[in-house]
C-alpha cells in the first residue's frame, strides 16, 4: 500500500489542523493506520492510532484530549484533528499502515507501510 499525507503548515499555538494520509488499493480496511511524528534532533514517536473499523483508538499521553484520529473506509483515508497545539507538537507527521498489528501494539514503531511525512509547525 502506498500512503500519502498531507495537511500539514504553520499554526500559530491553540490553533488547530487536520491532516490527512490517502492510501492507494483496495485492501484499505484491511490495515491498522497509525500517525507517528519527529521533530528535530528526536526520535521518532507514537501519536495515535485507529484500528482496522474504526472502533478503537490509541492515543499518545501527549496528544489525548488534543488529537483525534479517524478513517474513512470507502474513502481510503486517515484523519488527524489537531486542536489546541503547542509548539511542542512541531513536527514532521508520518502515516503508517500495517495489516497485523494488535492493539498492545498500535504504539510500535514497526509499521509495515510508511508515507512520505507532512511538515506541521506551531509557532508560539
Amino acid at each position: 500500500v502506498q500512503l500519502q499525507a498531507s495537511g500539514g503548515g504553520l499554526v500559530q499555538a491553540g490553533g488547530s489542523l487536520r491532516l490527512s494520509c490517502a492510501a492507494s488499493g483496495h485492501t484499505f480496511r484491511r490495515y491498522v493506520m497509525a500517525w507517528f511524528r519527529q521533530a528535530p534532533g528526536k526520535e521518532r514517536e507514537s501519536v495515535a492510532a485507529i484500528s482496522r473499523s474504526g472502533g478503537s483508538t490509541y492515543y499518545a499521553d501527549s496528544v489525548k484530549g488534543r488529537f483525534t484520529i479517524s478513517r474513512d473506509n470507502p474513502k481510503n483515508t486517515v484523519y488527524l484533528q489537531m486542536n489546541s497545539l503547542k509548539s511542542e507538537d512541531t513536527a514532521v507527521y508520518y502515516c503508517a499502515a500495517d495489516p497485523g498489528k494488535i492493539y498492545s501494539a498500535y504504539g510500535d514503531p514497526s509499521y509495515a507501510y510508511w508515507g512520505q511525512g507532512t511538515l506541521v509547525t506551531v509557532s508560539s
